[in-house]
């Protein structure tokens, strides 16, 4: 099927509402980390609105009186768009329309249409569209809901105009051939990961949090230098693995993840988590770190919980820190070295540390040669193709 792009949310004059009790929350990194998401997703951030209240209402999430402030400032500003940071109920979301009229979408929606826009294989596309699926599911009304593959605008991704009493059924349907699908394309990983345990492969792969350069780092690294890079979040969703060639003569198999957010919504984490949990089977982990972060300490608590969660947090983990190039300050750096004493300071994008980088990967290969690497395309024949297909 040909894929469809939304042209109706690009440019959209959007106002960001970020919300949470009083001396409970990060403001500036949530009011930091919605906007990037905006931007990804190609809105225009006209406001951002801070509500701090101590009671949230079962029916609107918001007080009346924030209610209004909201509603004059979409007046005044000419918004088409308001995003919540907090993931909102059918009924807060539904409410919340009729009483603004204008479109009202959640943290959750906004990242699953950045996913859906930057997904371009066809176990990404289908991962994606399982957890549209499972998103919009509750959140049907008596009007039915707009749906199609992967296309419809901002918040109304999904299949076909449809009665609600025949929607359900159906979207029930399509997540069970959607998780059939992805089921049988987890064999297509594991007849790869058969190849490459058959000739001893050394398999490192990146794991870290989204927009840390981990594109970057594996142009640099690889021989072949064509992965996707982009100052977005989540600019590249399916994963990459290169040959990296060391001085020693050595190689090894370089492959990267999806990135990781802190809150990821859940929806996403059970599409991908099958795509996650092939970290397992890596032989090193490289824990990749924005050391020009002032939230340095979130991102690697997201990688730590999410490997605590997948079960693998005791694979060997190498940690870096990437964008050294990025911090001026010595006093900062020289902290961050207190912090992260075993850690490898690089810039992926200067090539600064790289060196060093590849010694220490060195360190945790085998000891036999790989002298058939070469021989490894990543894909399988088509006949084993069409078996699991």
């Amino acid at each position: 099927m040909k894929e469809t792009r939304p042209k109706n949310f690009r440019g959209v004059r959007t106002i960001l509402i970020i919300t949470g009790e009083e001396n409970n929350w990060d403001e500036e990194r949530k009011e930091r980390e919605l906007r990037d998401l905006a931007k990804s997703c190609g809105l225009l951030v006209v406001f951002t609105k801070v509500i701090r209240q101590k009671v949230f209402f079962p029916a609107t999430y918001i007080s009346k009186g924030k209610i209004e402030v909201i509603r004059q400032i979409t007046v005044q500003e000419k918004a088409g768009l308001v995003i919540f940071d907090q993931e909102l109920s059918p009924t807060q979301q539904r409410n919340l329309e009729n009483i603004l009229e204008l479109k009202i979408i959640d943290r959750t929606s906004l990242i699953l249409e950045i996913f859906a826009q930057h997904a371009h294989s066809r176990e990404g596309k289908l991962q994606v569209e399982l957890a549209q699926l499972i998103y919009l599911l509750p959140r049907l009304t008596g009007k039915g809901v707009l749906l199609s593959r992967l296309g419809g605008g901002i918040g109304t991704r999904g299949p076909g105009e449809m009665k609600l009493e025949v929607d359900r059924r159906r979207i029930r349907e399509r997540i069970s051939k959607l998780n059939q699908r992805i089921k049988k394309l987890e064999q297509h990983r594991a007849l790869l990961r058969q190849q490459r345990e058959e000739k001893g492969f050394f398999l490192v792969s990146l794991v870290g949090y989204t927009n840390v350069g981990k594109s970057t780092l594996i142009n640099n690294l690889a021989k072949k230098k064509n992965v996707y890079v982009d100052d977005r979040l989540f600019s590249t969703l399916d994963p990459r693995t290169r040959v990296v060639y060391l001085s020693n003569g050595k190689k090894f198999l370089f492959t990267d993840t999806v990135g990781l957010l802190h809150k990821l919504p859940h929806h996403l984490f059970h599409s991908f988590r099958a795509t996650l949990e092939e970290l397992r089977y890596a032989d090193l982990l490289i824990n990749l770190l924005d050391a020009s972060s002032s939230f340095i300490d979130q991102q690697n608590e997201t990688v730590l919980s999410t490997l605590q969660e997948l079960k693998i947090e005791n694979q060997p983990i190498l940690t870096v820190l990437n964008k050294k190039d990025l911090i001026r300050n010595k006093f900062l750096l020289e902290r961050l070295r207190r912090k992260f004493p075993e850690a490898v300071f690089i810039s992926a994008l200067t090539g600064e540390g790289l060196k060093e980088l590849k010694e220490r990967i060195a360190k945790n290969l085998p000891n036999h040669e790989l002298t058939r690497i070469e021989e490894f395309n990543h894909k399988v024949t088509k006949s084993q193709r069409n078996k699991i297909l």
